[in-house]
């Protein structure tokens, strides 16, 4: 921790998480409210393609600095992952949550509804909290186990863009959540509408179940799914047949009857 305090490299990535949330949550709340009185039932798809496509640039523009994790539930599960330290990892989630609550602090000023929900997530109608939780973990889990699988540095079979990978994987949450949460999926993109608002009904939903889902995903990642496995159980293997020569080899003592 001493050394990543003294790094500006290190400052440098919580500034990036920090800038690259502001935009973020920015451009996705804006394309959330939108125009009023515009009732098309493509918005769905607008909000997908706005948070999906934001996610995409911003990865590819701050990924060499930070990672661009820009969600706490990603970094929960690089964290979990063995990735990052437990310092940087709270460092990250607090610059986030910053970014979040002053990108919905500047569009509750710019937006021209002055009743705008900010894009503000919450159950729909009929939506039960079970249900709603369910629908969250899910969705972060593919989203968390896409970032996993497609920045694995162990890989020598990933040849698409991972920034765009990540993207679609965004969007595909929102397509999926959007009519049952409004699609977290994101702790700090809901903290940030909740606190300007002060609105925080079912608000630990949108916290508990994407970190769950990050877990989650960290762990199928690591322990079932991840190529690393073959490489450990050999090693595993190698060290096992290794204990098992020295023993086969170590000379057995035998009794001495003592001199006559």
């Amino acid at each position: 921790m001493a050394r990543e305090l003294k790094s500006w490299s290190f400052w440098r990535a919580v500034l990036a998480e920090f800038v690259g949330m502001t935009v973020f949550v920015f451009i996705g709340i804006a394309s959330a409210i939108g125009n009023k009185y515009n009732r098309y039932p493509d918005q769905e798809v607008k909000v997908a393609l706005a948070f999906g496509l934001a996610i995409a640039t911003l990865a590819q523009s701050l990924g060499h600095i930070s990672g661009a994790h820009l969600n706490p539930a990603v970094t929960l599960g690089l964290l979990v992952s063995c990735q990052i330290s437990f310092f940087r990892a709270i460092m990250y989630i607090v610059a986030q949550m910053l970014g979040a609550v002053l990108a919905s602090g500047i569009m509750f000023k710019v937006s021209p509804d002055p009743e705008s929900t900010l894009g503000l997530n919450m159950l729909s109608n009929g939506v039960k909290v079970g249900q709603g939780f369910a629908i969250e973990l899910f969705a972060t889990f593919q989203l968390v186990l896409c970032v996993l699988a497609t920045t694995d540095k162990h890989r020598t079979d990933v040849t698409g863009s991972a920034p765009l990978a990540i993207g679609l994987s965004v969007g595909l949450g929102h397509l999926v959540a959007i009519s049952y949460t409004g699609c977290g999926i994101n702790p700090a993109r809901s903290f940030g509408p909740a606190v300007v608002l002060e609105a925080f009904k079912n608000h630990w939903i949108y916290w508990i179940a994407p970190m769950s889902g990050g877990v989650a995903a960290a762990l199928v990642y690591d322990f079932l799914l991840c190529p690393k496995k073959e490489a450990l159980r050999k090693l595993f293997y190698e060290n096992t047949s290794a204990k098992q020569l020295t023993r086969t080899n170590r000379p057995m003592l035998t009794s001495v009857s003592p001199p006559d």
